[in-house]
């Protein structure tokens, strides 16, 4: 390489030493003689000073340079005089003396300012993503997810797994999210689906005897996006083969917190806390819950058994429940302020929302001249009320409370900064209920897909009672984000035809679409499990970002559209007569 250091490499070691140096114009200072440029790669910022009495030449490229001109530069390292030192950076102690440049490739004016962080849409910075990039965030985010993805591949193979690569031309199966089609030359009128996930690959594999798996796979699933949901994403893949539920949650603890503490700074609190899906809704209204502050909702039903209010004691009477939660010092809200969270409880489903503010001497609040003394100081002392607090209550049936308050607790939190931006609150849901009744309440749904085993306790309820069946399925979730699930899988035949007959698969369906699976699991299938953990949003908690598209290279916007490239696009028509497709729209 002709370059000789890196940009971010130069140290008052190097004081005295020639360099030659290629890189951006990070900032360039004309101070009426001196011209300084600050040189940016990878690595780095140096500062780089021309002299006209030392070098004229060097001097007028530089006096023509502007921001993000490519320059080779070469030159001396040299103190930097006493006092203008610059601490904030690594290179801060020393500057180049250049006595020779050269434009490699200018650079036309810029649609947005790559040297400093200021606000710029959306849509400008993914139309010029290769810029973007450019800016010290995205360069700092895509070195954190190598980091990430290189900690991941020590880690298993130091615990001799295997990585194995599947295939990305793939079958449609019904798995959940609808499939990326991709049209057959060879096979006219067939059609290969890019994976949703390696699932069943991965559970081949394991028939294989390949016993410990892991991968970085690339997924496609056609959805809707949200904050954490792109088109195409990268996941850590894992199976093990002869596991039960604690071996795969106990691997999972040791790389995250391994991994937490070796890539950030931020306090990860052990062990792991454990709550089934039960307790989770229950306390937090939510299967994703963030930890990293309090106020889990309480049960008051029992306090108002025999109450005179008739808005508890409707709700109580057709079998709802009375929830609450304490907001520390929230007696000073307004009632504007009580309003906006009264709303927030409505788009879970309340109808209202029940408050009383613990002030010097009295209850201020909405409902409690509808209570007795008693009933008022059960509620508060069920919720540890203390002066200055307010106690917000939602009656409702089923998980309205528990919904409602917990998208009061995140409101609120979000309000008071209550989340702790340096900790890494991980958590393990457990107990997940294996089917769900599809919206349209035709069928049941798999709750995590189709090859999850059931609890064995529950295998008597699976045709009696499917609703009540609890799967063998986790969840890793960290700051109320999940970070990825997995189960312990159905390995016999006969219990995975059984699934499939209770998602309303007729046994010609099911072979016709899972067929290599049911085979397989005919010829010596060991037990297994294991999980998948989403790479961008590993990586977007750690860099403290509120989106994926942060820490990805090339992400789609919220329509899931490429503004760089333009895609998706309309192709050319002779394309599709070669796929043997004709385009019908509306």
């Amino acid at each position: 390489m002709r370059r000789t250091h890196r940009c971010g490499d130069l140290r008052a070691t190097h004081v005295g030493q020639r360099a030659l140096l290629q890189g951006w114009v990070h900032r360039q200072r004309d101070h009426g003689g001196l011209i300084f440029i600050d040189l940016r790669d990878r690595e780095g910022i140096v500062q780089v000073v021309f002299n006209p009495t030392i070098a004229p030449e060097a001097h007028a490229t530089a006096s023509d340079a502007r921001a993000e001109y490519v320059l080779e530069i070469e030159g001396t390292v040299a103190p930097r005089p006493a006092g203008t030192e610059n601490p904030e950076l690594p290179t801060g102690a020393v500057e180049v003396v250049a006595d020779r440049a050269q434009v490699l490739n200018p650079s036309l004016p810029l649609p947005f300012t790559v040297a400093e962080e200021g606000p710029v849409d959306e849509a400008v910075r993914l139309t010029y993503r290769y810029l973007d990039l450019r800016r010290p965030r995205m360069a700092r985010n895509l070195v954190l997810r190598h980091r990430v993805v290189k900690f991941i591949r020590d880690f298993f193979d130091e615990l001799g797994f295997l990585e194995v690569e599947t295939p990305i031309l793939a079958k449609s199966t019904p798995e959940g999210a609808r499939d990326y089609l991709v049209p057959s030359r060879v096979r006219p009128g067939e059609f290969y689906a890019l994976p949703q996930a390696p699932q069943q690959f991965k559970q081949l594999l394991m028939v294989g005897g390949v016993d410990r798996y892991f991968q970085i796979a690339r997924c496609f699933r056609d959805e809707d996006l949200r904050a954490d949901r792109q088109p195409e994403f990268t996941q850590l893949d894992l199976e093990m083969s002869f596991v039960e539920q604690d071996d795969v949650l106990g691997l999972a603890e040791d790389l995250f917190t391994r991994m937490s503490r070796a890539l950030t700074t931020k306090n990860v609190p052990t062990p792991f806390p454990r709550l089934t899906y039960d307790e989770a809704m229950t306390l937090y209204g939510s299967d994703k819950p963030d930890l990293r502050y309090g106020m889990a909702s309480v049960e008051l039903s029992d306090l108002f058994g025999e109450t005179e209010f008739e808005v508890f004691r409707g709700v109580l009477g057709s079998g709802g429940v009375i929830r609450g939660i304490r907001v520390p010092g929230g007696a000073r809200y307004s009632r504007r302020e009580i309003d906006e969270l009264t709303e927030t409880g409505k788009t879970e489903g309340a109808r209202g929302l029940a408050w009383a503010a613990i002030e010097p001497g009295e209850l201020r609040s909405s409902f409690a001249r509808f209570l007795s003394e008693g009933e008022q100081r059960a509620m508060i002392e069920r919720l540890e009320g203390r002066e200055g607090d307010l106690l917000l209550l939602v009656a409702a049936p089923g998980w309205v409370p528990s919904k409602a308050l917990g998208a009061i607790r995140i409101e609120v939190a979000r309000r008071e900064g209550l989340a702790d931006p340096d900790t890494l609150a991980y958590a393990r849901i457990t107990e997940f209920p294996l089917l769900e009744w599809d919206e349209e309440g035709r069928r049941w749904d798999a709750v995590h897909h189709p090859f999850t085993s059931p609890m064995d306790e529950d295998f008597s309820l699976l045709e009696s009672d499917p609703g009540r069946v609890r799967a063998q399925a986790y969840d890793l979730v960290c700051n109320g984000w999940e970070l990825g699930g997995g189960s312990i899988r159905i390995h016999r035949r006969e219990l995975q035809e059984r699934m499939f007959g209770l998602l309303g698969f007729t046994p010609e369906r099911a072979e016709a679409q899972f067929g290599h699976m049911l085979r397989a699991f005919q010829y010596g299938t060991p037990p297994h499990g294991g999980m998948a953990v989403g790479i961008d949003r590993v990586v977007a908690i750690f860099a403290g970002e509120s989106s994926i598209r942060e820490v990805m290279a090339f992400p789609k916007n919220q329509s899931a559209a490429d503004l760089l490239m333009n895609a998706p696009s309309q192709v050319d028509e002779r394309q599709l007569r070669d796929l043997h497709i004709g385009l019908e729209l509306d």
